[in-house]
């Protein structure tokens, strides 16, 4: 086989678990990963060797139970418990989503003030107008293509390790030795970072645009009534197109960690109140451009998350609903889908029209996301190994282990936060 068709069938294994990792590093991700290294330094970069495995795994069992049922998340917990189960989940993705909506909104918004100067409003009812509109009139494929190319940007900060003065010896340690402090501040810094990496919409994403790109296909069945061969294939794919996603998403993630510890947390700088000081990080490289690398970043990196929180907001409202649900839809063929996406954006621009910090805001809804998370991946691997759900494709031996120890790993930070926040 030439090296053009390697490459080509390389790519082409490449979907939902790439868009998933793409849109992991979204401004909420850089808002929190910048804070963690400014606030904490070094020492915190060993959670990302730690979360990348378990992220794997989840994003993976989300994306097989997509594929082998032929059924998102919400689609296979309405099929398979009472109605109160179903809507507690999509209660709790709604209220996660709407708020990283917004959160990314006003970052995305404070981003263009600091480069164009103006109303931040402005930017955000802006941004949340293109993006609800190319979700509805253009084709999402079509539309990703362009946006990835914008997240190229982030590279800015792994371009930023080979210019800035990084003490190597130090930044290597904090990879591989967990430095751990039992206190509200590292603690709730851990869920942040835990919840902006393993989060609920994610899940329901991956697993959601499996589903849709099988039913999309005339030649694909829900993988438990094809062929071994076929499921061993499909398997496959999902597998290293989920760990190429999150490794794109993790080495992204620990060069702002680095970068940040490097050039704020070494000055003294351990909490980032702006996107000016945000955009400080990348000085050493881009110099008067900090501020246009830094802004290009989070537009560009939100334009693609967006909707992705919306999306799978309105996927999992869909499907426990039962109605016809996915963006390869034509808005006339599913008008109540696309209007759950539209409103659930309207809410998220009506929430920055109320005194929230955009840098906090990233942040916060971070953590909401990994308190959210632990429940969700409960309900999500309960189906993963269920025969009646999974038929013989029930997840089993590491990747069972890793699902239930990504899950059980959450729920301990967020206990641990929780007991040092009211012990103070």
């Amino acid at each position: 086989m030439s090296k053009e068709k390697a490459k080509a069938g390389f790519i082409s294994r490449l979907g939902p678990g790439l868009i998933t990792g793409a849109s992991d590093d979204d401004p909420s991700g850089i808002g929190t990963y910048s804070q963690a290294g400014a606030q904490l330094g070094f020492g915190v970069g060993w959670t990302m060797l730690l979360t990348y495995p378990l992220m794997v795994a989840i994003q993976e069992i989300s994306g097989r139970l997509g594929r082998t049922t032929g059924r998102g998340i919400a689609g296979n917990v309405c099929r398979n418990y009472p109605a109160p189960v179903i809507w507690s989940l999509v209660a709790l993705l709604f209220l996660a989503n709407t708020i990283n909506i917004a959160a990314d909104l006003g970052a995305m918004g404070d981003a263009a003030q600091l480069v164009v100067g103006g109303e931040s409003a402005w930017y955000v009812i802006g941004f949340a107008l293109v993006s609800v509109l190319a979700q509805v009139f253009l084709d999402y494929k079509r539309y990703v293509a362009i946006l990835k190319w914008l997240t190229l940007v982030l590279f800015a900060y792994v371009v930023a390790l080979a210019v800035i003065h990084v003490p190597w010896k130090e930044a290597l340690l904090g990879l591989v030795v967990p430095k751990i402090s039992w206190n509200a501040a590292f603690l709730t810094t851990l869920v942040a970072i835990l919840g902006t990496t393993i989060s609920p919409y994610l899940f329901v994403w991956q697993s959601s645009q499996e589903a849709e790109e099988q039913r999309i296909d005339p030649d694909k069945k829900p993988l438990k009534e094809e062929t071994a061969a076929e499921k061993k294939r499909e398997n496959s794919r999902i597998r290293i197109d989920t760990l190429v996603g999150m490794a794109f998403s993790n080495i992204i993630a620990i060069a702002i960690i680095i970068t940040t510890a490097a050039t704020l947390h070494s000055k003294g700088v351990t909490n980032i109140q702006s996107s000016a000081q945000a955009a400080e990080a990348l000085k050493p490289i881009a110099g008067q451009f900090a501020q246009i690398i830094f802004a290009l970043g989070i537009v560009g990196t939100g334009l693609l998350a967006i909707p992705v929180l919306a999306g799978s907001t309105a996927y999992a409202i869909g499907e426990g609903r039962k109605w016809p649900v996915g963006l390869a839809r034509k808005p006339k063929e599913a008008i109540a889908f696309y209007t759950i996406l539209a409103i659930s954006v309207v809410i998220g621009v009506a929430l920055n029209f109320t005194p929230i910090d955009p840098i906090k805001a990233l942040y916060w809804s971070a953590v909401i996301n990994g308190v959210l998370a632990a429940p969700v991946m409960v309900v999500l691997m309960v189906m993963a190994c269920r025969h009646a759900i999974m038929g013989d494709l029930v997840v089993r031996g590491w990747l069972k282990a890793l699902g239930w120890a990504s899950t059980a790993a959450m729920a301990l930070c967020i206990v641990g936060m929780g007991i040092s926040v009211f012990t103070g």
